[in-house]
């Protein structure tokens, strides 16, 4: 009699529909463990070769920022016609040397060159008038003179004639109105004399005036002529100083007003580095401050002289002395990179420059493991820095590697693998 084959219940058991709960409890078991026990920080996979580990070392820091200057002349003189003209002439270039005298530029104006012809007829005329008037009043005084003499004359005339008749008159010779006509025609002699005399004195006075107002009004003329052929003089554009035509701002042709600037000296006695300066450290900034900057293996060493209170574009502008030599063949516009120290070095603790830092602003940085090829972000905070290290005020310690590569493509992810 054949016996029934008996089935493996185990097998059967495990996947049968009463098991189900229990596999479904156990599912539910791990998944409930899987988000406890999960990382829940966002993961980005990264290539580890385009990453930048630097190491937090315990050193100095160097509290100095590094900038840019311009060399510029101390003293700059403007350059500017005192007659308005037209430009016929140019006679020096830019940036040739110039002694204090030497023409620039030369200009001409008709109308100055008419009114200098005008000033000339009028003046010619005046002279003329002076002369004329002079010689007028000599005859009238040659005249009052002859008459003076003549009356002189007819007085002593008159009055031999007056001693004549009193006599005959005193003798019966004459009657008395013979005698009184005598003595009549002798007075009337004596104060024409008189009258004539006294005319005489004030005519010379009235021609004294009269001469010296025509003097004084040819002199005035005169002057003005002077003046006048001063502004054509001033239609040539000298140079102030001695220097350098550092720059020369007009063409043949152009029409140019008085007093407009066309041009400057530059004195190359002494010079000064124009820098602008990140508006960050404008309270830090102040007159007196020391910087160094190398040039042709030469390290020079400059001031702050001048700090400007104006910010533009997020940068103020700073005007540095040197103090002690001048380098070699120094000239307008050249540009120096010169180390403003701001304070003396300090132990702290460092992480090199990078350009993770415009990314998270020194908030945050990647820490790589000690295992490495993870790292994790982490707050910190940063302090003061220079052109090489950041100072690590809090979150880093000594020895720990960070990312100081860019962080543009990670996004806001809290783990990198790489």
């Amino acid at each position: 009699m054949d016996r029934p084959i008996e089935k493996k219940k185990g097998i059967a058991l495990i996947f049968s529909s009463k098991a189900l709960p229990y596999w479904f409890g156990g599912l539910m078991a791990v998944f409930i463990l899987w988000l406890i026990f999960r990382d829940n920080s966002s993961t980005l996979r990264v290539n580890g070769d385009t990453l930048t580990v630097s190491e937090v070392t315990d050193g100095e820091f160097n509290d100095y920022i590094r900038i840019s200057g311009h060399v510029q002349p101390m003293t700059t003189v403007q350059l500017s016609p005192r007659e308005s003209g037209i430009v016929e002439e140019i006679l020096i270039e830019e940036g040739s040397h110039v002694n204090a005298g030497d023409v620039i530029v030369r200009l001409g104006n008709d109308d100055l060159d008419l009114e200098i012809l005008s000033s000339e007829a009028n003046l010619a005329e005046k002279e003329n008038a002076l002369r004329n008037t002079m010689i007028q009043m000599e005859q009238e005084k040659m005249q009052l003179s002859l008459n003076i003499l003549e009356l002189e004359t007819d007085v002593k005339r008159k009055g031999r004639a007056l001693d004549s008749q009193k006599r005959l008159f005193d003798d019966g010779l004459i009657g008395k109105e013979e005698y009184l006509r005598s003595e009549e025609d002798y007075t009337l002699f004596c104060k024409k004399l008189e009258v004539t005399i006294a005319r005489a004195k004030q005519d010379s006075l009235y021609r004294n005036v009269q001469i010296r107002q025509m003097q004084e009004s040819l002199k005035n003329m005169k002057i003005n002529m002077q003046r006048i052929r001063k502004r054509k003089e001033n239609l040539a554009v000298k140079a102030p100083i001695d220097g350098e035509l550092g720059l020369l701002e007009t063409v043949l042709g152009e029409a140019v007003g008085s007093g407009k600037k066309i041009g400057q000296i530059n004195a190359m006695n002494n010079y000064k580095i124009e820098a602008l300066i990140d508006e960050h450290y404008i309270d830090r900034i102040s007159s007196g401050l020391r910087a160094t900057f190398e040039r042709q293996n030469e390290t020079y060493d400059a001031v702050i002289r001048k700090v400007y209170p104006e910010v533009r574009n997020g940068r103020f502008q700073a005007d540095f002395k040197f103090s002690g030599e001048q380098p070699h063949n120094i000239r307008t516009g050249q540009t120096y990179y010169l180390n403003l120290q701001l304070g003396q070095p300090e132990k702290a603790l460092l992480i090199p420059r990078g350009t993770f830092y415009q990314k998270t602003g020194g908030k945050w940085i990647y820490v790589v493991v000690p295992e490495g090829g993870k790292a994790v972000r982490r707050e910190i905070r940063i302090g003061r820095q220079n052109p090489q290290f950041y100072e690590v005020l809090e979150g880093l310690t000594c020895g720990e590697k960070v990312i100081t590569s860019g962080y543009d493509h990670f996004g806001d992810n809290e783990v990198l693998i790489f």
